[in-house]
């Protein structure tokens, strides 16, 4: 904690930060506060609100499958603080437009013709925004840290994310569409203004001229980060456990109201323990690892992981819903007898993903040439998108085709068993290159 300290004082660590904390606050108040309203508000059949939610993730995942080749190459060829400034100031028109989205579905203004197109350009746009500030974040930490200080601030990175996911869905949850409305705009102001502060982190490399393929260079880009088999298992094991981890968010919505007959706080709650999970699993890791990048705890990680959600999966079918038509409150749902073993279980879910997933992206600045860092990040980025609009596809089609959201659950777990695989294979390729 010493060392996490000593950067959160430090100028070339927290403006980075805070503009991290503050993108995915607002992704995640944005998402949240539109999803919400429209699974409880707009839609009034289980079928529609649980593709409404498959189909608003993928609209979201599907820009760092197409960009994110040209996003790496942008990060590592450019000086990164500016891109950051860049991308900043578009995250204020962005969500000028979420926010009129927001408002004129709450207002019941030409509901199905212009707010919803509205929030889900908005959503698209968002998520071409983080694409292009993804890679940055990682990318420029092994360029303003000392070697001993990437860990730590890879862990401090994804446990201040999920911490702003927590504040963002709790607000989405819990306070008015209108105030959601207002509140992404201002934090969006405020998000420029810390980035402005970020040092300059200019090109380590020779710069290169940009491939504006898109098919091409991610192609290019992917084939690239297999030389080194590390690097390669890990971005395959992330892309698994993000694929699980698409699925699950997926289901949070509709699996509350539908199946726990619960309202949007219950929802919002579900997203704030899976939030507080992982943070605890970021820091839990790096605590056991002390600083060295290693991911021998990964397999098992994942594993507990799918246990938990089995164990979601079982608690949630024996959960005697509301019959009269009610929506439990949080209170309400708390006092239930089964809340509190499926609040454990989901907790459990994600503390145990938290400590899987950490060390793995430390692999990818760390085993690679700092020259290269944003590219593998951005091809990290193109297998992990991929895997997750399949995995939104999926939830998709089960729901289209009348399968319980409940059921959707034991997907998620078998996935888990496919990660610990992948996880296995990255400690034997770990020991073989250290051994060597």
């Amino acid at each position: 904690m010493t060392v996490s300290t000593h950067m959160l004082r430090r100028r070339r660590f927290l403006p980075l930060f805070v503009t991290q904390l503050l993108g995915a606050f607002n992704d995640n108040l944005y998402k949240t506060a539109m999803v919400l309203f429209v699974v409880y508000e707009v839609y009034r059949s289980e079928e529609a609100e649980g593709i409404f939610s498959a189909v608003a993730s993928g609209v979201f995942i599907l820009p760092f499958f197409v960009l994110s080749a040209l996003a790496g190459q942008l990060a590592d060829m450019r000086d990164k603080a500016k891109i950051i400034r860049i991308v900043k100031a578009a995250e204020i028109v962005i969500m000028t437009v979420g926010a009129t989205g927001l408002l004129l579905a709450w207002k019941g203004i030409a509901v199905d013709l212009v707010a919803i197109p509205l929030l889900m350009a908005a959503l698209f746009a968002m998520g071409v925004h983080s694409t292009f500030f993804g890679p940055i974040k990682y990318a420029i930490l092994p360029q303003h840290l000392h070697d001993e200080e990437v860990l730590a601030g890879t862990g401090l990175v994804e446990a201040g994310t999920y911490i702003a996911i927590l504040f963002g869905t709790i607000l989405a949850g819990w306070i008015p569409v209108e105030f959601a409305a207002i509140g992404v705009v201002l934090t969006a102001v405020i998000g420029y203004l810390a980035g402005r502060q970020v040092p300059p982190a200019p090109a380590q490399g020779e710069v290169e001229p940009l491939d504006y393929h898109i098919v091409r260079s991610s192609i290019a880009l992917v084939r690239n980060t297999s030389h080194d088999r590390r690097v390669f298992l890990a971005i395959m094991a992330i892309s698994f456990f993000w694929t699980i981890g698409a699925v699950l968010f997926i289901q949070f919505p509709p699996l509350a109201k539908n199946v726990l007959t619960a309202s949007k706080e219950v929802a919002s709650l579900f997203l704030v323990i899976f939030s507080i999970g992982v943070a605890i699993g970021s820091v839990s890791v790096n605590a056991l690892l002390k600083g060295t990048v290693s991911a021998r705890y990964s397999p098992v990680a994942v594993i507990v992981m799918g246990l938990f959600v089995f164990a979601f999966y079982l608690v949630c079918r024996t959960w005697v819903p509301e019959t009269d038509g009610t929506l439990l409150n949080v209170s309400e749902f708390i006092g239930h007898a089964m809340a509190i073993p499926l609040l454990l279980c989901l907790l459990g879910i994600a503390i145990a993903g938290g400590m899987f997933v950490v060390p793995l992206y430390a692999f990818l600045t760390t085993f690679v040439p700092k020259t290269q860092t944003a590219r593998t990040i951005a091809a990290n980025n193109i297998v992990n998108s991929g895997a997750m609009v399949l995995g939104s596809l999926l939830a998709t089609g089960l729901s289209a085709l009348g399968v319980e959201l409940v059921h959707h659950l034991l997907l998620s777990a078998a996935m888990c068993l496919v990660s610990a695989w992948l996880g296995l294979l990255l400690v034997r390729a770990e020991r073989a290159a250290t051994s060597g």
